[in-house]
């Protein structure tokens, strides 16, 4: 064995940590500069074409005009870039992005919308019809998530309660930020530890970056779901919260959340239901026969639960619920100032001043859905998806991973699921490339439930496959870089690939 081989094989022992030592070293020396720059110039001339379509299309601003345009000029100039990409999600091209999409629902939201522009709930004394909407939004979504069981189990309050946040991923940043600080309180612990399965979202390692706590990931199990053993044996001394999706989002499968949340009761430590995905969705459809695992409240270990109102809420984009099983644990996540010469302070949340608007929208989204619209939404999903999983499994060379129910993963052992990815994108589908396996995602949504898209997936994916396995010779587009990301054992690399991305968005 060469010397090159065998020093990457004892590199590889210490892990990729120590490659990317290698790669930082390395990418000083000119010569490897040079050619990382080459290669980074073509995949990044990729992104950039595919990031900036309206380049030499629509006119570009670096400044400010010298004087204000018409305000009907604006508009003329912002509907037409909107109505160039409304189609596409419109009918139902896109995996999961807008979840309802129906003209009368989303005219709902735009009038409750433009109602309150400009209210905040930061200054919940001039809003308080704001405060409302949130306060009842909180506790309709406790209500749905099995809140009815917490005096039952002797939660302490008798009733869960919550906050409204930005998204999923301020949910979860807030979640662990506030199990840090309870547990630095309670049990005094200073270098917490989150435990989850690696398919958890990757706002976690975001909390964990942002907030000085060490993510313990543990592979998954064979099902692709969080594996009991291997949590608990993970879980240690300084552990402050275990984590379970429901369902996961690269493969929609439900974590065994019953088994996992009563290893953190026994430990005395909070219990995260990531629900982002499911929270809108699971509730409904035990109501209409499929059988879903208890996740939520139902369970006594469970402390904290994240749901967004902006996805299968049908809510518009910039919502999602926190859900506390006591205020507790809730008042460690708030936020209060008694010495800042501005006057006392005090933020549920990140933010300071958050859209009132928004939290109005969801509201109104929540009040005109009800119960039995979220359970016709869900049916209509389900029957989609098990459609789309059939037909699926009967294209030759794909398999569906694990047993999603609406958020389907697909993978091949036939032909380059990547490049079937590329097809697909061909042919205006806009779906999720995943890795660890490599395969590629669809979260259905109503959008995929109108007449005629399923099968239009269906046809366009079969015919893809074929052209893939018909032209092994092809190359270019966006496969060599999902390979690239899924394989590449110095993770630099594929992390400075990341920040080019980041930086070509905001080029003009």
């Amino acid at each position: 064995m060469s010397i090159a081989k065998q020093t990457r094989k004892r590199l590889e022992r210490m892990g990729r940590g120590a490659l990317d030592v290698v790669f930082d070293y390395a990418k000083r020396l000119p010569w490897v500069r040079e050619k990382i720059a080459a290669e980074y110039d073509k995949v990044v001339a990729e992104l950039r074409a595919s990031a900036r379509p309206y380049k030499d299309v629509a006119p570009t601003w670096r400044t400010l005009p010298e004087k204000g345009r018409p305000g009907d000029e604006v508009l003329a100039e912002m509907k037409g870039l909107r109505d160039a990409e409304i189609e596409r999600w419109h009918d139902g091209y896109v995996s999961g992005c807008v979840y309802h999409g129906g003209e009368e629902h989303v005219a709902l939201l735009d009038r409750a919308y433009a109602m309150f522009s400009q209210a905040n709930p930061l200054h919940a004394d001039i809003w308080p019809s704001v405060v409302k909407f949130e306060a009842e939004i909180v506790a309709m979504a406790g209500a749905m998530l099995g809140g009815e069981h917490v005096a039952r189990h002797g939660g302490g309050d008798g009733e869960p309660c919550g906050v409204v946040t930005s998204g999923g991923t301020e949910s979860i940043l807030l979640a662990m930020k506030t199990y840090r600080d309870w547990a630095r309180a309670e049990k005094g612990i200073t270098s917490p530890q989150i435990v989850l399965p690696t398919t958890a979202h990757v706002a976690f390692d975001k909390a964990a970056q942002y907030f000085g706590i060490e993510a313990v990931r543990v592979d998954v199990g064979a099902d692709l779901r969080a594996d009991v053993a291997a949590t608990k044996k993970a879980i240690g001394r300084n552990a402050i919260c275990v984590v379970g999706s429901a369902p996961a989002f690269p493969h929609g499968q439900v974590d065994p959340i019953a088994e996992l949340s009563e290893l953190a009761r026994e430990r005395g430590i909070g219990f995260h239901t990531d629900a982002c995905l499911g929270g809108f969705v699971l509730p409904f459809a035990r109501e209409i026969g499929h059988p879903v695992p208890d996740f939520d409240f139902r369970l006594p270990g469970v402390t904290s639960i994240s749901a967004d109102t902006h996805k299968y809420g049908y809510a518009a984009k910039g919502t999602s619920v926190l859900m506390w099983r006591t205020k507790a644990l809730r008042r460690h996540q708030f936020f209060a100032a008694t010495e800042w010469p501005g006057g006392m302070y005090c933020s549920p949340t990140l933010a300071g001043s958050r859209p009132g608007a928004l939290s109005a929208a969801c509201w109104a989204a929540m009040m005109s859905m009800g119960v039995e619209g979220y359970r016709e939404a869900t049916r209509r999903i389900l029957d989609t998806a098990a459609k789309i999983k059939r037909g699926i499994a009967g294209i030759r060379g794909l398999r569906v991973l694990g047993e999603p129910m609406w958020v389907i993963a697909f993978a091949s052992d036939e032909v380059d699921v990547y490049r079937v990815l590329d097809a697909m994108s061909h042919r205006e589908w806009n779906l999720n490339g995943l890795h660890k396996p490599p395969c590629v995602h669809l979260a259905v949504t109503l959008r995929h439930t109108e007449a005629g898209v399923a099968e239009r997936f269906l046809a366009d994916l079969r015919e893809s496959v074929e052209y893939v396995r018909a032209h092994p010779e092809q190359s270019g587009g966006m496969a060599p870089v999902y390979g690239m990301a899924g394989t590449l054992p110095v993770r630099g690399v594929v992390d400075d690939l990341l920040r080019a991305y980041l930086e070509v968005l905001y080029e003009t």
